[in-house]
Order: structure tokens, then sequence, then C-alpha cells
């Protein structure tokens, strides 16, 4: 009975800069035993228009009501995407971005001072930024073990630059019950800043001690406070 119930609320994972939606692939094992329905999405990362375009026709898709999920960038995604949507019932931000309407990714990261990441990430011709590959593990992935860290790195999906100076047009977390997982050692996202966005909307905030890449890491306890804003929602 308890997967039969479980399986009604759908949860939706969006994955952020330098990934792709596999990286997911330890929560979803754990969702999925629980009877949840699970969809990881892959976002183009060409705009922040295109990529909430994406994660709206994700949650239409869905049957029942949606739990969605950002890491990173993601969050900034989740935050639009959701904005006026009946169906999502919580929204769950991983180490991640949580703008107000009319802010920028680039406006939230002046807010503390820089972290690692900023020294490591490189453009191409294109105008679409990728991380160092010597740098990758440090500043990325610094809780894992090395050939965890090299598949992220040789897989990794660029996104464009632009996309740090598109304001977010609206703000779900404003109506939407949230939940936030900082990770202390994180070197993308300053943890303070995390901490403050957290704050900030009113999430049940849990921290861990993990690198920006806490669901990789530590997926037990992610997959916990995705379930817990789940639970809320039945």
């Amino acid at each position: 009975m308890k997967n039969r119930d479980n399986a009604k609320t759908s949860i939706v994972l969006v994955h952020g800069a330098f990934a792709d939606g596999s990286s997911w692939r330890k929560v979803i094992s754990v969702l999925e035993k629980n009877g949840r329905t699970v969809t990881a999405l892959q976002i183009p990362l060409k705009s922040l228009t295109d990529d909430v375009a994406t994660t709206k026709r994700a949650i239409d898709a869905q049957k029942d009501d949606v739990i969605l999920v950002g890491h990173s960038y993601g969050g900034a995604v989740i935050t639009e995407a959701a904005a006026g949507n009946p169906k999502v019932k919580g929204l769950v931000y991983v180490a991640a971005f949580a703008p107000d309407a009319g802010e920028t990714l680039n406006g939230l990261i002046e807010r503390f001072s820089p972290s690692p990441l900023g020294t490591a990430v490189i453009p191409d011709s294109a105008g679409f930024l990728y991380i160092d590959r010597a740098k990758f593990h440090g500043v990325f992935a610094n809780d894992l073990p090395d050939d965890e860290a090299e598949l992220l790195a040789a897989t990794q999906k660029p996104l464009a630059a632009a996309i740090f100076g598109e304001p977010v047009k609206a703000a779900a977390w404003k109506t939407i019950p949230s939940w936030y997982v900082v990770s202390t050692q994180d070197n993308a996202i300053n943890p303070d800043l995390e901490r403050f966005m957290a704050k900030r909307m009113g999430a049940q905030t849990k921290e861990i001690k993990a690198s920006h890449v806490g669901f990789i890491s530590n997926p037990s306890e992610v997959a916990k406070v995705i379930e817990a804003a789940a639970v809320a929602a039945q």
C-alpha cells in the first residue's frame, strides 16, 4: 500500500550546469525503491527561457502532483518553471540558486565572496562555459573518489555564459513550500549564499558535509529531504 501511495506524487529532477540528468542516478535509485515515479530532465543549458520551457513541459506530462527538485543552476530553473502551477506541491533546492523575481545568477553570486569555481571556468568559442578538467575535482566534486570525479569532468555539459545575466521572471518559492539542502563544503556556490537563499525562502533546511554534488556523495541524505517534501504533499 505504501508504494501505491508514494506513486501518486511524481518527483521531477532538474540538473544544473556542467552536468546532465544521469548525475541523479543514485538519488533516483533510492526514490524508486520507495515507490516514487521519478523523471530526471535533460535541459539544454542554452538559455534560462529554454530550460524553463523544458521543465514546464515535463511538469505538464506528469499524471499526478509534482515535487520539483533543482541542483545548482537547476534551482533557478525550478523557481520560474513552477510559478503559478498548482501541480507543483513542493520545491527542493540542492546546493542550488533560488533567485527572487528579477534577480540574476550573477547578482546572487556577487552578494558573497567568490567561490573557487570562478577561477576554473573557461569559455569556448561560442560563449559556452566549461570547467578546466585539471581543476574539476577540487572545485566541483571535492568529496568524490577520483574515478567518479573524472567521469563527471569528461561528460560535463557546458552552459551558455549569457544565462548568468538572465533575470528570473517569477519566484515560485513565495507560494510553494520549499526545502533546501546546504552543502557545507561547497566550492562552486558559497555555502553562506546557500544559507542566505534558504533563509530568505523560509525553507526547511538541512546542512550536509558535502561538496557541490552532495546528491552524488550523499544520495540517501538528499533523498530523505525529497521524501519529506513528497510526504508533506500527500
